[in-house]
């Protein structure tokens, strides 16, 4: 079985929809969505925001179900300017940007671990579904949709990303990230939290994101359309790829 996470419902609303044999459970507030994705065996789940929340939606995860691996899927912004709306990176390595425990550990190390980052699996995978995704992306993206939000020639990128309690949208703060992670290329607020939980539970992990912005003064759109309309169908065909 594979679990899929993302922040948002709207992230994997395209996921449910093609989800057969559902079966739901609820705990923490959570609804688990149990079936069969592309003829897999999946369970699907919206964590909500931030690190805290992410990681104990991964621990129940892992805990209730027999999983090979974990994907999660949602967006991110653009710390990179070669970074444009609509394209996909999946990720390499996820650090902590807001992770400093001196003068026990160095900047972004995490206690205990002694690491600053925790690498993915299955990248090589999920680059080429990613990849092969983008070349029909319109199969599963409105033209006008797409037009909207200015994507009009998506790429497939694999980089670092970081992760961290904060919604980064000012040129102030992505100079700090790109000064102090210079190989991170996007931000967001659960790929390394959930990293953290999937290595120390020994299960496969793997991210996709999708960016929705650039994190500076003009991340200004509709992120809940956004998330609906282009990342929750970009989820779908990349991982009906991925599947098959």
């Amino acid at each position: 079985m594979i679990g899929i996470i993302s922040a948002m419902q709207e992230e994997v609303q395209a996921l449910l929809h093609e989800l057969k044999d559902i079966q739901t459970t609820e705990k923490g507030k959570r609804t688990y969505f149990t079936g069969t994705l592309f003829n897999k065996k999946v369970v699907i789940v919206f964590s909500r925001w931030g690190k805290v929340a992410s990681a104990a939606t991964t621990t129940q995860l892992i805990n209730d179900y027999n999983l090979d691996e974990i994907i999660f899927t949602g967006v991110a912004g653009g710390i990179k300017p070669e970074l444009n709306i609509g394209d996909v990176v999946i990720g390499k390595h996820l650090y902590q940007h807001d992770l400093d425990a001196r003068p026990f550990y160095k900047k972004f190390e995490i206690p205990i671990l002694k690491m600053k980052y925790l690498e993915t699996k299955n990248a090589s995978k999920l680059l080429n579904a990613s990849s092969k995704f983008i070349t029909d992306y319109n199969k599963y993206i409105e033209k006008t949709e797409a037009l909207e939000f200015n994507i009009t020639a998506p790429k497939t990128v694999h980089g670092d990303i970081v992760s961290g309690d904060q919604f980064i949208s000012s040129l102030e703060k992505i100079g700090r990230l790109n000064k102090q992670l210079p190989t991170a290329i996007c931000v967001e607020m659960e790929g390394a939290s959930v990293a953290q939980v999937c290595y120390e539970y020994d299960t496969p992990f793997s991210i996709i994101r999708i960016i929705s912005d650039k994190a500076n003064d003009n991340a200004t759109i509709d992120f809940s359309r956004f998330a609906n309309t282009i990342a929750s169908n970009y989820a779908l065909g990349i991982l009906k790829n991925y599947f098959n």
